[in-house]
């Protein structure tokens, strides 16, 4: 039977696109706000788009941070995508206000240090060896964001950490630790190169 896959809804995210993406792999997809439908699929995909802060407050009012968390700590995949990537972290800085994450990969996500932002359009990444995301390294993935996490944060990490740059700026563009996957880019607007990310993915459940 093919894998289960939730999509969760807690008010943010580009959803219907999503689930389109990941239901193209062949998975079994549910969006919801259903939080046992949530813990108990073999994958999660939490969305975001917008502010740091307004996901977060999106999670707490979902009540939904406990079962990210539990199911990351039981070696159950989870896949975070744009700001549902950035709220993995420990904590989220946006003109100087600082928001809780949900402290599930280490650092801050910050403004990138560059002149132009947002940084929008499709970008190469530098994946790591031992990957599962990133079966070719030459890829481009389309990006649209404003802030992001650093590599130097996983300094004392086994994470496989991947990375892109903006006008000389590199910062985290994937994260694979362990059961928690992110991504900063939209795989589900990447073409063929997103599709085989969750493609990946997907053969992990």
């Amino acid at each position: 039977m093919a894998p289960s896959v939730t999509i969760l809804d807690y008010g943010s995210g580009n959803l219907r696109s999503a689930e389109r993406a990941v239901a193209a792999t062949g998975a079994r997809v549910t969006v919801t706000d259903d939080l046992t439908a949530a813990a108990d699929a073999d994958g999660l995909v939490v969305p975001g788009v917008g502010a740091f802060a307004a996901c977060m407050a999106g999670i707490e009012e979902a009540k939904a941070g406990p079962v990210i968390a539990e199911r990351v700590a039981a070696g159950r995949p989870v896949l975070g995508i744009c700001v549902g990537a950035q709220v993995m972290f420990t904590e989220g800085d946006e003109h100087g206000v600082i928001t809780p994450g949900l402290g599930l990969l280490p650092g801050r996500v910050t403004r990138l240090p560059v002149r132009r932002v947002p940084h929008i359009g499709w970008n190469t990444v530098s994946p790591p060896v031992g990957s599962t995301l990133f079966p070719s390294p030459e890829e481009r993935f389309y990006f649209v964001h404003s802030f992001a996490a650093s590599p130097a944060d996983f300094a004392d990490s086994d994470a496989l950490v991947t990375t892109t740059e903006h006008e000389g700026a590199v910062f985290v563009a994937a994260v694979e630790a362990g059961p928690l996957s992110v991504t900063q880019f939209h795989p589900e607007k990447s073409g063929a190169a997103g599709a085989g990310l969750l493609r990946a993915w997907v053969a992990t459940l």
